[in-house]
Formats: structure tokens, sequence, C-alpha cells
């Protein structure tokens, strides 16, 4: 076992080309690197042996747990059945078409179709590829921009990671490329007015979007795209009221809005979606991990009644729509989407999710929210996160040469749990599966006040 152990650590370090890793130190042996060889539960299990409570479900996408045999056998049984089939020119598949009828049946009452991708990434591709074909239809050809968020995650291709809203996945690749422009992000609590309300910095939020709106044109912005609580930003739930200010600014210049729920999608928030948890009405909802658990790779956009209308009318006029994926609705996929959504229900995991996730968020805010160096507890559903600053009553950061954040995770790590360090500041940020129990939400709880210690003091 040591000697296989010895050759994929040098395969890997040797072939491997790691997605968000430093290039150089993996290279060269310098990073930590581990081989997962299996899993169960809220746990994975390494080829060393070595078993941690996975706090953030890869990432933020094995909601079931891992284990999940019921998954499993219908990916197998696809497999052996009918391993692919495309969906062009109105093909489908059994497992394609019950899925597409279990996702609409749980989606928001306004909501139409759903087209199938692979990734968050694609669909937001898709997304934005729909969106200008609408307003081409519409005779609108010069609405087109589109606005995203600082700090918001939408995706690492070329459209998608200029929506994105993160300097990590701009540098050095010439992004964000236009029509894609950014505004101010939900995030009150580095907000630059500190005697402002939780309500009034909602107001300042859709107060700035209608000023870019005005300075850009209102007859040139086709859509706002936002995840109802962002993620990779920093898990920052929005402030009270932002959705409501933000939709009235957009209905106000007829723009279209895209929830990107690939992370809140089908019970992360304690509701099967994070447009109903928040009182969104997207035209356009991304779907992708919660859908198989990340069993199998599958994504969604989900399109609303009245942009489905004028998706008919532009085939009515130009012929079928020149936009597809060879592997979209890919039937080994949609199987074990099927498998997943039942499970979800079976085992009532939206209703755990809510129940856990808020006996969790209270349990880390008792346990950390009066240490010196933590600013912030916060979360919603089973999504929280910790923010650590130098000076908490002065708001002042640590350093980020310091990469406090970082050594939190690995003090974490050692102590048998996985949570990740966010980007873009010293947060420590949790996404457990939604069987997580009680039991296992104490040990992330214990085992994070002992890294905090470990790395900061008491």
């Amino acid at each position: 076992m040591l000697e296989r152990d010895n050759d994929l650590n040098a395969w890997d370090r040797d072939h491997f080309f790691h997605p968000s890793t430093h290039m150089g130190q993996h290279a060269r042996g310098e990073s930590p690197r581990r081989v997962i060889a299996g899993g169960e539960g809220a746990y994975i299990t390494d080829t060393a042996g070595k078993r941690s409570l996975d706090a953030f479900a890869g990432l933020y996408c094995v909601n079931v747990g891992y284990g999940r045999t019921e998954i499993a056998e219908a990916i197998a049984a696809q497999a052996k059945e009918l391993a692919y089939y495309h969906a062009y020119v109105g093909h489908g598949t059994e497992a394609s078409i019950t899925l597409a009828h279990m996702i609409m049946e749980r989606a928001p009452a306004h909501m139409s179709r759903v087209y199938f991708g692979l990734s968050g990434s694609d669909a937001n591709e898709t997304n934005i590829k729909l969106i200008w074909y609408y307003n081409n239809i519409l005779g609108r050809p010069e609405k087109k921009k589109i606005i995203s968020r600082w700090r918001g995650y939408h995706g690492s291709g070329v459209m998608t990671g200029s929506l994105t809203g993160l300097h990590l996945f701009h540098n050095a690749f010439d992004l964000p490329r236009a029509p894609i422009l950014h505004t101010e992000a939900p995030y009150y609590f580095r907000r630059e007015d500190r005697s402002q309300s939780e309500e009034q910095f909602s107001a300042h939020c859709a107060a700035r979007l209608e000023e870019m709106i005005l300075a850009e044109g209102p007859d040139t912005i086709a859509a706002f795209i936002g995840e109802p609580i962002l993620g990779t930003g920093g898990i920052v739930p929005p402030p009270k009221g932002y959705w409501a200010a933000i939709q009235a600014v957009l209905e106000k210049y007829d723009i279209l809005l895209v929830a990107d729920e690939v992370v809140t999608g089908f019970g992360r928030l304690g509701s099967m979606f994070g447009s109903d948890h928040y009182g969104m009405k997207p035209d356009l909802i991304t779907i992708a991990k919660g859908l198989t658990s990340a069993y199998a790779p599958l994504s969604g956009s989900i399109v609303s009644d009245r942009m489905w209308q004028v998706l008919v009318q532009g085939s009515d006029e130009l012929g079928p729509i020149g936009h597809g994926w060879t592997y979209s609705a890919h039937p080994i996929c949609a199987a074990a989407g099927v498998a997943n959504l039942k499970l979800i229900d079976d085992l009532g995991l939206v209703e755990n999710a809510a129940r856990v996730g808020a006996h969790f968020r209270k349990a880390l805010g008792d346990a950390l929210a009066g240490h010196a160096h933590v600013g912030e507890v916060r979360g919603d559903g089973l999504m929280a996160a910790v923010e650590f600053v130098e000076d908490r009553d002065a708001r002042r950061f640590f350093d980020p040469a310091r990469k406090v954040g970082p050594a939190i995770a690995a003090a974490l790590l050692e102590r048998g749990v996985i949570g990740r360090a966010m980007p873009q500041g010293d947060i420590l940020g949790f996404a457990p599966p939604l069987c997580l129990t009680e039991a296992e939400a104490d040990t992330i709880v214990a085992a994070t006040q002992d890294a905090v210690t470990a790395v900061l003091g008491k």
C-alpha cells in the first residue's frame, strides 16, 4: 500500500494539473497533497487511512452525503441500459425527461423549462446566450450588458469568469470582459458607513445599482445576476430588504434577474430553492451541485414562463436554436439526479438542513462570537462562516500576507474537520452535507474553537 501511495504521489506531482492550486509548490512537493479513497455520510477517508468530517461537502455539493448506494446503483443501471444518447432535435431518455419533470415540480411556480449542461459554469454560459437571444428576438440589440456583483462567483469560463467578482479568477486571464459590469457586494459586515442599518445598507446597494444603470443607459442593461446568498465571496447572507430593493430597480428598467442557485438549489438553505427563501422572482435559475449531490456532473438553466415564450417566438422566426452541448441531459447524470432528488425527499434533508443548520450556527456563534479576533459569525441554512479580524472594535483586518484564514483551516484539518479558507479575506467557511447530525455539528464547532485558539489564542 505504501508503494502504491508513493506511485500516486509521484504521478500526481508529475502529471496532474490541479484546479485552484499553487502550481509551483505542488509540482515541487512543497504543499500538502491528499489522495481521497472513500467516504460515508459526512466523512471522507484518504489512502493513508485518515478520516475527516467534511464540513464543506466537497465544494458545497455532496448534499446527500457520501456512500449513497441508491445513487450508485441508479448510475450503474442506466449505464448498462443506455450509457449515452444526445438530446438534440427533440431526443430524450426516460431519465432526462423524468428529471426535468422532477425539477419543475420543485422550482418556483413561475418557471417553465430546464436546459441541461454539466457544470455551473456552462449553465451560466447558457444563461448569457439566452439573455442575448431574448433581447435580439425582442428587437433590442443594444440591451446586452449584464451586471454582476463584486465577490460573486458564477464560474471559471471566459464569460462566467467575467461574471465572477473575485480577483483570483481574473488575475492574468484578461478578465473581466465586456459587456460584464460589477456593482457593490451586499456585504454588511464590510460596509463603509458603519452607522447604516441593514435596511439602509440594502437601500444603498440598490441606489448604487440604479446609478450604474442610469450611467450606462437602461436600454443597454439586459440582466442582473446574483447568488441568493454570496458563496465563495465569503458566505454572506443578504442584509434585510436587499432582494426586495434590488428587484424594484430591475423591474423599473425591465432588466432580467438571474438567480445563481448552484450552491443554494435543492435544500442548502433549508428551503428547496434560495429564490423562494429570499422572495426572489428570477427569470433564470442556475442549478448544479445539489442536483446530483456531485455523484455525476450535471447542471441546468431553469427558464421562466416569460422568457420561454420569447424563446419560442425566436424559434418560430429563426428555426432551431443554435445552442447545444454534446453531453446535455446525459442519461447517466440524469439518472443520478433522479435518485438524488428522491433521496433528498425520502430522508427529509431540506428540513434537516433547516433544523441542524440553526443548531450549528447558534453553537458556532456561542463558541466564537466573543473571541477578540472574531469579527462576525454569519450564515443561513446549512451554510456558515467565521470572519477573523486583527481588531474587532476598529474592524481592522489582518495583513493578507499572514494568511490567518488558511492557518486556521489547516489547524482544523489537523483536528479531523475540513473547513474552507475563503478567498479575499480571513474567512473560514462551512457548508456540510445536508445529512449532518446535531452531534456532528457539535464536533465541527468544538474542533473549530480549538483550531482558532491554537492559531490566535483565547
